[in-house]
């Protein structure tokens, strides 16, 4: 086989070292592109995760405070203008790492608890609200 391969080389007028240092180049070229598009890859994943932690908020919550709930599963119900915050729930535990245990305290059932991600709240403020409800018809002419 390599008697073949030395004379499709000379066939073809080809110097065998010449080609064989060409490829050696070619494979430490193709190196050094895998490790510069590795390092740019890790530069953009820290400067992606430095802009996520900023927007991160810091919030201290406290055990038997009222939280509202972002509810961010409301394809269920229709209507645009639904709210997206339910509640208000009590907090039953804070937990490490900014987990939450919450209750709902005009729940029959007291001892149904769940935990969320504290990202998830906002404090209530305790004003009591009516929703309104008003419709405007359009009368084209």
């Amino acid at each position: 086989m390599e008697h073949k391969a030395y004379w499709a080389l000379k066939f073809l007028n080809i110097d065998e070292k010449a080609s064989m240092e060409h490829r050696k180049i070619q494979l430490l070229e193709l190196e050094e592109m895998r490790l510069t598009a590795y390092e740019y890859s890790r530069l953009c994943k820290e400067k992606v995760k430095t802009y996520h932690d900023k927007k991160l908020l810091k919030r201290e919550f406290k055990l038997g405070q009222e939280v509202l709930l972002f509810n961010s599963r409301l394809k269920l119900f229709p209507g645009k203008l639904k709210s997206k915050w339910s509640g208000p729930f009590m907090i039953k535990k804070v937990r490490s790492y900014g987990a939450i245990e919450l209750y709902d305290p005009q729940s029959q059932t007291p001892d149904r608890t769940w935990v969320i991600n504290g990202q998830r709240l906002k404090l209530y403020h305790g004003e009591e609200f009516t929703r309104t409800h008003s419709t405007v018809h359009l009368i084209a002419h």
